[in-house]
């Protein structure tokens, strides 16, 4: 019954900017129902109320589409605050299930801060490997962006291990030429762990 109430308490009011005699009386005999109505279906009072504003609004601008008699507004009007309530339920699930995947509402600032520069840094690190001479672009690539081990290069490239660190070890010197040495130890690091 409280919500009955609270539904009562909005006798008299009329749809903002639209003062219409027509509307008016159509407003305060249909709203306090069709909140009830929309309010069964969404279980939201300020959401009822204002669904069933937007459809008096719907209405009142496709009025020259509807049969001019009150069955056929009351009919139009129980139809469009039945839709956009169950619009309203769909919407909510979909936000509900994001939420759910996403575990929590928006990205936090940082992280996405933190990605950005992460990919700032990477880019820079490729860039510098792509510049190298061949032979040694190719076994940096190996070893810091794929993350292969000094053996593993070795194998794959038909070469001694001590070749291969020799190589890794001239390719870091032209490297550090090219980066700053914050990022010649990023680089270092991703010799240690697989960033990719």
């Amino acid at each position: 019954m409280g919500v009955i109430r609270k539904m009562h308490s909005a006798e008299g009011s009329s749809v903002d900017g639209l003062n219409h005699p027509e509307l008016d009386s159509l407003f305060r005999e249909f709203y306090n129902r069709l909140v009830y109505f929309s309010f069964q279906i969404i279980r939201d009072q300020a959401q009822a109320q204002d669904i069933v504003q937007d459809a008096f609004i719907k209405y009142w601008q496709e009025r020259d589409s509807v049969v001019p008699n009150k069955v056929a507004i009351k009919n139009y009007l129980y139809s469009s605050v039945r839709n956009a309530s169950l619009n309203s339920i769909r919407h909510n699930r979909v936000v509900d299930d994001y939420i759910q995947q996403q575990g929590q509402t928006e990205p936090e600032e940082l992280p996405v801060i933190e990605s950005i520069i992460s990919s700032e840094v990477i880019a820079e690190i490729h860039s510098a490997i792509e510049a190298l001479p061949e032979h040694y672009r190719i076994i940096s690539e190996m070893s810091y962006l794929e993350g292969k081990k000094n053996q593993e290069i070795a194998d794959e490239l038909g070469m001694s291990v001590n070749t291969v660190k020799k190589q890794k070890y001239r390719a870091l010197e032209l490297l550090r030429l090219r980066l700053t040495p914050e990022l010649l130890g990023i680089l270092i690091l991703l010799d240690s762990i697989d960033i990719f």
